[in-house]
């Protein structure tokens, strides 16, 4: 399945599409007041978004999860910093391995109380009479080394708030 990588820092830019059919791509660049929308679902596609973001001159990205995402991890962290582009992402382990920051759901509760979720079902509970369930424990890493690679001051409220301080 192909993902559209928009090109506005303002905007969403990874967005999961679940057909990319011309319907679709209007409607993204409706919601994102006609923004740029590359769709990418492979290796040569990340790299060809990445330089048409540099062109464009995108100030920041988001970058979502998905299997596209977390398989191509690496390569989008790096070409992140070889475009020098800040970029904040929904799991931690980006930020591990050079990724400006992230702010997501702290997995190993998210695990936790879907273990719970599970153990109600194999209980006998109908699954249609549960809740829905959130997370409520979030966390913020920031790669300080990766900040000064960019340029960047991190705000003392973002230091302060930040889970995890990489230097």
């Amino acid at each position: 399945m192909k993902q559209p990588i928009g090109s506005k820092a303002h905007r969403k830019p990874f967005e999961r599409l679940p057909k990319p059919d011309a319907a679709v791509l209007a409607d993204l660049r409706r919601r994102y007041d006609g923004g740029d929308i590359t769709v990418a679902g492979g290796d040569a596609e990340i790299d060809s978004a990445f330089e048409r973001f540099s062109k464009l001159h995108v100030d920041a990205l988001f970058v979502g999860t998905g299997s596209l995402f977390n398989n191509l991890r690496q390569k989008i962290v790096s070409l992140a910093a070889r475009f020098a582009i800040p970029a904040i992402y929904l799991a931690r382990e980006s930020v591990e391995i050079g990724g400006l920051m992230s702010y997501g759901a702290n997995e190993p509760e998210a695990f936790r109380v879907a273990g719970t979720y599970a153990g109600k079902i194999f209980k006998g509970e109908k699954p249609g009479n549960l809740p829905v369930m959130q997370p409520a424990k979030f966390e913020l890493a920031i790669n300080l080394r990766t900040a000064k690679m960019l340029g960047l001051t991190v705000p003392q409220t973002l230091l302060v708030a930040a889970t995890d301080l990489i230097e």
